[in-house]
């Protein structure tokens, strides 16, 4: 699979109907973008299970504003829409397939049951 251009209007429609989902964050002036670029469509190619979604912050920029993407390009990763992995920076393609497999081999089941418990943790505190 290709990766998919991402607006404000379908964004939600794609993290919720899709298990795990890789968000570049990108713009087309960004020198570093356009060097990942290449990279993150041949992973896209060979990960065809998964959705790879970019979100260009020039033309989305209440996106960029929701999730404070400070720095581009930006990935995210989400699994069932919990977002497991957000940094700055392209990363190598080893280097993004090593945090795609991780993130693949998280239980999500466990994942829930901490959110859960920090959740609880922070409302005791307030």
């Amino acid at each position: 699979m290709a990766t998919i251009e991402v607006t404000a209007e379908n964004f939600n429609d794609i993290i919720t109907n899709n298990e795990f989902v890789i968000v570049d964050f990108w713009a087309p002036w960004c020198g570093p973008c356009k060097g990942f670029a290449p990279v993150y469509e041949e992973l896209s190619e060979k990960y065809p299970d998964l959705v790879f979604a970019k979100v260009n912050t020039e033309n989305e920029q209440q996106l960029a504003g929701e999730f404070q993407i400070r720095s581009i390009p930006t990935l995210m990763i989400f699994r069932e829409q919990i977002i497991l992995f957000s940094q700055p920076g392209a990363l190598q393609g080893a280097q993004l397939e090593q945090v795609i497999d991780q993130a693949k081999g998280l239980d999500m089941e466990e994942v829930k049951m901490d959110i859960e418990k920090q959740q609880a943790e922070q409302a005791t505190k307030q």
